[in-house]
């Protein structure tokens, strides 16, 4: 019973693999072109059935016809014949109008063969008939569902392509989504964000240092301004007055005891 199991278990995986894989292969299109292809040639294949029951029909029918027509030449030879002997027999002429009633009589047996036949052909006839009636209209209602079918081929192709096209718009879409930031133009904005990010880092860094070069500037012109002062107190002259116009020099750190020596 585990064998029995196990195995209708893998028969059944296999089949369900192999639909799988059937379904995945599957062309619409091209199913349906088979389709068609197909029942056009069993249309064709009952085409040519109907044909040759047709012509079998005919033929009978021809046939019936030439017997009928034999019956009505046999049946006027033999009242030709029949006359003939009555105008012998009306002359005297007993051994003609012997001869011709006898031809009156084998005219009379073949028209009674003649119309035998064809009465006999007359049941064929009607069923045959009958038969082309039936096969002519399954073939017209075949054509009438071949038109369908290929009606409906069209309609479901068209689908298939617009469900296609729609289906591939949606991906193309989907892949250029601004709003969603994992897609390519979220990911190229984050970049472009970073770069502006160090730009203004850059300019801020920039800055920054311009204004320490200002700063330096303006303490080396103190000292330079401290330098000069001293040097003309040296020299017996006074330092500038205050208010005078000239920036005070910034005044270096000192111990104030210092001042209390002097």
């Amino acid at each position: 019973m585990v064998k029995q199991s196990i195995f209708g278990r893998i028969a059944q995986l296999a089949k369900a693999n192999i639909n799988a894989l059937l379904d995945q292969a599957e062309d619409p299109q091209k199913m349906l072109d088979q389709m068609v292809r197909d029942y056009t040639n069993n249309i064709a294949e009952a085409e040519s059935a109907v044909a040759q029951t047709i012509g079998n029909l005919r033929m009978l029918q021809a046939d019936y016809n030439e017997d009928i027509k034999n019956a009505q030449d046999w049946g006027n030879k033999a009242l030709a014949a029949s006359r003939k002997a009555d105008e012998y027999r009306a002359a005297g002429d007993a051994a003609d109008a012997e001869k011709f009633d006898n031809l009156a009589k084998v005219a009379i047996q073949r028209q009674i063969t003649a119309e035998g036949e064809a009465k006999a052909a007359e049941p064929s006839i009607a069923s045959q008939t009958e038969v082309v009636d039936r096969l002519k209209t399954g073939l017209d209602q075949m054509k009438n569902k071949l038109n369908q079918l290929t009606a409906k081929r069209n309609e479901l192709v068209a689908r298939s392509k617009t469900a296609q096209a729609q289906s591939q718009v949606h991906d193309a879409l989907k892949s250029i989504d601004i709003m969603d930031p994992t897609s390519e133009v979220g990911r190229f904005e984050e970049k472009i964000r970073r770069e502006e990010a160090k730009v203004l880092g850059q300019q801020e860094l920039a800055a920054s240092s311009l204004d320490a070069q200002f700063n330096q500037l303006e303490d080396l012109g103190e000292q330079t301004e401290i330098e000069a002062r001293l040097a003309a107190l040296k020299s017996g002259g006074s330092t500038a007055a205050i208010g005078s116009g000239s920036k005070a020099p910034a005044t270096p750190a000192v111990n104030e005891a210092d001042f209390d020596k002097l």
